[in-house]
Order: C-alpha cells, then sequence, then structure tokens
C-alpha cells in the first residue's frame, strides 16, 4: 500500500503515522511512503476553495503515480478527513481534463482500518493492562465513508480491551475540518456536549480515527477536568502488537 501521511498529522502526531506503519507490518503490508506528496487538498475543500483543492491533489496524483504504476493494493489513509476528501475527487474534478485520473486515484483510497479489516488482522496480543475505551465516530469516517462496525472489530479483537458505546455516538464533536476555527463558539459547544457524553461511559481513555477529532476531543476533555488519554485506533493496536 501507499501511505498518504497528512499534513497536519505529520507535523503534531507523527506517532499516529510510525503506529500505522508498524501495523500494517505485522500483519504482512509492505508499505511505500511517496516522499513528494503534500496536502490532500481536504482542508481547503472545506473552505470552499476548489481551485486550490485541484492544485493540491494534481500534486499528488503526480506522488503517487509511480506507486500506482507498480500495482499497489490501496492507498491508505489513517486521517478520517483526508480519506473523505479523497474519496470525493471524482466530484471535485467532474468535467475536468483529470476526471479520469482523479476517478483511479480515488478508487484506491481506503481507511487503514477498512483496508486491515478486508485484508483480515493477525490478532495481536493484550494491552499492558487491562482497559475500557469508549470509540468516537469521526463524522468524516462514519457519514462520509461509511466505516463504522470496522474499527471497532479491529479494537475488539484486543484481547483485554473493553470497549464502550456513548450514548449520540452520531453527533459530531465540533471539530468537523475547520469549523471548530471558523465557528469555535459552536465547535466548543458540541465539543462539551460531546465530552460529556464519552465521559459518561467511565472509559479510561477514547479512541477514535481522525486528528481533527482527537485534537478536539483533547482540549474537551481538558477543560472538563478530565483530560484521559484519545488515542487512534492504530494506536492502541500497535500497542497491542507490541507486547507480543
Amino acid at each position: 500500500v501507499a501511505l498518504l501521511v497528512g499534513c497536519v498529522q505529520s507535523v503534531i502526531a507523527l506517532r499516529i503515522n510510525a503506529a500505522t506503519v508498524q501495523v500494517l507490518a505485522r500483519n504482512g503490508v509492505e508499505v511505500i511512503i511517496p516522499p513528494a506528496q503534500g496536502c490532500c487538498g481536504s482542508l481547503s475543500l472545506h473552505t470552499g476553495e476548489q481551485d486550490q483543492a485541484r492544485r493540491l491533489a494534481r500534486g499528488n496524483f503526480r506522488a503517487f503515480r509511480a506507486a500506482l504504476a507498480e500495482g499497489i493494493d490501496a492507498i491508505v489513509s489513517n486521517a478520517a478527513g483526508c480519506g473523505s476528501g479523497m474519496r470525493e475527487y471524482p466530484l471535485l474534478f467532474a468535467g475536468e481534463a483529470d476526471e479520469g485520473t482523479a476517478r483511479a486515484f480515488s478508487e484506491k483510497c481506503m481507511d487503514v482500518s477498512l483496508f486491515l479489516s478486508q485484508l483480515g488482522l493477525i490478532e495481536p496480543g493484550p494491552l499492558p493492562v487491562e482497559m475500557q475505551a469508549v470509540y468516537h465516530d469521526a463524522c468524516h469516517l462514519a457519514h462520509a465513508q461509511g466505516v463504522v462496525s470496522e474499527p471497532r472489530a479491529l479494537l475488539r479483537s484486543i484481547p483485554n480491551l473493553h470497549l464502550l458505546e456513548a450514548p449520540e455516538a452520531e453527533i459530531c464533536c465540533g471539530s468537523a475540518g475547520t469549523y471548530n476555527i471558523v465557528e469555535p463558539e459552536i465547535g466548543r459547544t458540541l465539543g462539551d456536549r460531546k465530552a460529556g457524553n464519552l465521559l459518561s461511559t467511565g472509559a479510561q481513555a477514547v479512541i477514535t480515527g481522525n486528528i481533527g477529532c482527537m485534537t478536539q476531543l483533547r482540549d474537551r476533555l481538558g477543560a472538563a477536568g478530565k483530560p484521559i488519554p484519545v488515542w487512534h485506533t492504530m494506536e492502541a493496536l500497535a500497542m497491542a502488537y507490541e507486547g507480543m
């Protein structure tokens, strides 16, 4: 597979990419990271900057060209916002000269949790300590890509991780790409509601599949005086594999 490392994530949470490569390798997957890749354009799409989004996407068409020519099985993303944006490339390039390229690229894109679910996960070992964790559905993963059961199934394969479900699981955390920046008051209101729902489960940690959600949840859990850990799905799996 070829991995999109993400422009935001690769700066503020590089450990997520490291964990993703570790989990994929543990499952026999060769990972290619095209060095010339850049932003996928999703943040530009969120703010209506479609020309900028196309320009950024074309840069990745070039950067991933060699990997695609080698016959990779997928372009995997571990950030729900990036994955959602790349799946929308056919719409973004509709009627453009690059529409065919965009469609071929998009058809190869999938979230890493979906890829591992379809591949068949090698059973991980237990975490260092038994734990109860609550899963948060990133909107760009659950609603935009329809990936809901797959990350939960991966996490439930960890023997001593007890996965909990929060009330109002379908409601946004308030991050929503750039929404918590352009509409901070509403973003905080949604974030506080989400944090309250997650904390109501009594979980010791939160697990999700999007860097934007992770940043928002850490902020609002901290504001609530309950700064419990917030992990990416791949980080939880990597911790389980490390103990084997």
